[in-house]
């Protein structure tokens, strides 16, 4: 059985977006990206909300990027993708199709069958999941900025024990937590 695995950039006050919608606070410098994609290559699937579909698929671009950014935009792809959103009627990416309505049978059944662990992305759609009961991880790169306000990282109103499972500290500030449900 598949991990679902919540990974997010957040501020220190528990943010992943601040009040004005932007969150380039939080963009990974390279030995955080490196340590990214270490966690996200045993990835074979992405779960993600619209908002958080448009952002990562600036992965499917190539451009002439440093090699460890490139070598996320190869995980990235190479990995099956589902987008929930009412709204959005094409995608841009390969291996992407759109779900219409947010569907926990659905993540468990997928859990149940996938030979790979699957990533879900976007606040509210990761709130839902956690809500829900079926997040197994959460990995959290907190970095060393407040923000005041904005999109939480994680959501309000649910309580749920947690186990540290791993943890680490890189040269620019930013902490990684990960935690097991």
């Amino acid at each position: 059985m598949a991990n679902l695995i919540y990974l997010a950039l957040g501020s220190l006050d528990g943010y992943f977006e601040d009040e004005q919608g932007k969150f380039d606070w939080a963009a990974p410098d390279e030995e955080v990206h490196a340590f990214v994609n270490d966690l996200e290559r045993p990835v074979g699937t992405y779960l993600y909300g619209r908002r958080m579909y448009e952002t990562m698929s600036y992965w499917e671009i190539d451009d002439d990027r440093p090699p460890v950014f490139q070598e996320y935009a190869q995980i990235w792809r190479a990995a099956e993708k589902v987008v929930y959103s009412r709204t959005l009627e094409t995608v841009s990416s390969e291996k992407t199709r759109i779900e219409r309505e947010f569907d926990s049978v659905a993540i468990e059944r997928l859990k149940e069958s996938s030979q790979s662990d699957i990533a879900i992305g976007g606040g509210e759609l990761a709130s839902q999941a956690i809500a829900e009961g079926l997040v197994d991880e959460c990995q959290l790169f907190l970095g060393p900025v407040l923000v005041g306000g904005g999109k939480r990282v994680l959501p309000a109103g649910v309580h749920a024990e947690l186990e540290l499972l791993d943890e680490r500290r890189f040269r620019n500030g930013v902490v990684y937590l990960s935690y097991g449900f």
